[in-house]
């Protein structure tokens, strides 16, 4: 089987040069098939992984604006569409000047397994544009996102493919992509989720992926016996999981000491409170601010600066109990999980995508760290926008109360799926290879009953 791994990669590495990302996340999928496939060689024969690993679709395009002075500023855009075996394509947008076509296919790689967890009937993709929000008037935001969907909603629909938010991706920028949607289709469809609650959102939305990965926490805590009561938790990042990742785990008792944002981090030893959360959340939401006024308006707290030249992170060198990443991608390596480990770290729940490089990896499960991988841990941003769409379908809202509910029995039996799974294919507590099994599974049948296609 590592022959078919090694086999496999040159092959991805040939086809899909420059893209590490794409193939860090393949060959972690690779790696824990090798267990299937010595019990199922009908996928092998079948090629299931390749053509997974191929995206049905990939959208590329130019978008052109005028900024506020007047001038043509040019970006691109794309939508990789890469798996619909099992429902439209499902994935964020993301908006950031690192966007480019490696990371959007890891992405959306990612996001056929994380969809396939959730249990409801979504298939994986992803797109974005290399444009930067950061500092812009909301009216070139209007006008990036209006020119952006002019040309993407000829290759988007409600049971074609539904994007939804993500990093640069907001409640503003979603409002304006499904206005120039629905004046250039005249037709009021759930095409997007994350919408406003007034126009066709769901409660509970905004909170979804931060909410799910403490619950992930919870339940992965559970199987030692323990919950969150008195955990000292690292969080990193600030924007939209990372607040609510603090919030669902203040709920629950646990004190969290830290958040970041690509300037540097803070480490609040005497925890973020509530009060100093709605802080957090009036200076990123409102203010569009930087985490180091946070020291300078809370004396308990002290800001480190970002340092490129170091090789590791010194916020996940603080003494804790559970960490959440919950920035971007690859913020933990090897030297990182390895600091975690020796400072008391013994959970892991992955609010970002694939925020641990594959040697960090290799560190939490070598030490027996309760380690939930992103495809599983952040699953529940994806699967309230999948309860989004079936309020959309019906017509009705659901209550707060209802779609918490909901949100809570997914992320157990996400949880629960990726136990089972992991004990069916000898790897016991290993949720890495309990979620990409778990999640490649339902696909890989599906693919085989649909044929070659």
């Amino acid at each position: 089987m590592s022959t078919f791994v090694e086999d496999l990669m040159a092959e991805v590495k040939a086809k899909n040069p420059n893209e590490p990302e794409f193939h860090q996340a393949v060959l972690e999928v690779a790696e824990s098939l090798a267990l299937v496939y010595e019990r199922h060689p009908e996928y092998r024969s079948a090629k299931i992984l390749e053509r997974i690993i191929e995206p049905e679709r990939v959208v590329m395009f130019r978008v052109p604006w005028l900024d506020d002075q007047g001038e043509v500023q040019i970006n691109r855009g794309f939508r990789i569409e890469m798996n619909s075996a099992i429902g439209p394509y499902k994935g964020g947008l993301r908006f950031h000047p690192s966007v480019n076509l490696g990371i959007l296919k890891f992405l959306a790689f990612e996001q056929v397994f994380k969809n396939s967890l959730t249990t409801l009937p979504m298939g994986g993709g992803k797109g974005g544009s290399d444009f930067d929000p950061k500092g812009k008037s909301d009216n070139e935001v209007m006008r990036f996102c209006q020119s952006f969907m002019t040309e993407l909603y000829r290759h988007i629909g409600a049971n074609t493919d539904v994007p939804a938010g993500d990093i640069g991706v907001g409640a503003r920028e979603i409002g304006y992509l499904f206005g120039q949607y629905k004046r250039i289709r005249n037709e009021f469809t759930g095409v997007l989720t994350g919408k406003g609650i007034n126009w066709g959102g769901s409660l509970i939305r905004p909170e979804a992926t931060g909410y799910g990965a403490v619950y992930f926490a919870a339940e992965m805590l559970a199987t030692r016996g323990e919950t969150l009561e008195g955990k000292v938790c690292l969080v990193s990042g600030s924007g939209n999981v990372a607040q609510y990742t603090t919030e669902k785990l203040l709920e629950l008792g646990a004190k969290v000491v830290t958040l970041s944002d690509s300037g540097g981090f803070i480490y609040d030893e005497e925890g973020i409170t509530r009060e100093k959360l709605d802080f957090v959340m009036e200076l990123k939401n409102l203010r569009r601010g930087r985490i180091k006024e946070y020291a300078e308006e809370f004396k308990s707290a002290v800001y480190t600066p970002a340092d490129p030249n170091l090789d590791h992170n010194p916020m996940w060198d603080i003494k804790a109990d559970c960490a959440f990443p919950s920035a971007t991608q690859n913020e933990i390596n090897g030297k990182d999980a390895e600091n975690m480990v020796k400072n008391g770290v013994f959970l892991v729940s992955e609010g970002a995508n694939m925020p641990t490089t594959i040697e960090g990896v290799r560190v939490f499960l070598e030490n027996n760290v309760l380690y939930g991988p992103g495809k599983a841990a952040n699953a529940g941003g994806v699967a309230v926008s999948g309860l989004e769409m079936v309020q959309n379908s019906m017509r009705l809202p659901w209550s707060r109360e209802e779609v918490d509910n909901r949100l809570r029995h997914i992320m157990k039996s996400i949880h629960k799926t990726c136990v089972e799974t992991a004990e069916r294919y000898g790897t016991p507590g290993n949720y890495v290879n309990g979620a990409n099994i778990g999640g490649f599974l339902k696909v890989a049948n599906a693919m085989l009953d649909q044929g070659v296609v």
